[in-house]
């Protein structure tokens, strides 16, 4: 299973970083793969169940 992410990295060398399906929570680790380990957190946490004010991107099939 996967999942898509955004990420980039700043000028102090850390990377921020956030789920494509939840772009408006952000996460930051000290490496890519520090990054990545907490998106995978952030996947699980949003994933558990209903959490309110979390928006999700979806796309909808119109024929």
């Amino acid at each position: 299973m996967t999942t898509k992410f955004t990420y980039w990295q700043e000028d102090d060398g850390k990377f921020l970083g956030y789920l494509n399906d939840f772009p408006e929570h952000w996460t930051q680790g000290e490496s890519l793969q520090d990054l990545k380990d907490h998106l995978r957190d952030l996947y699980e946490t949003f994933s558990e169940g209903h959490l309110p004010g979390i928006k999700k991107v979806e796309e909808l099939e119109l024929a």
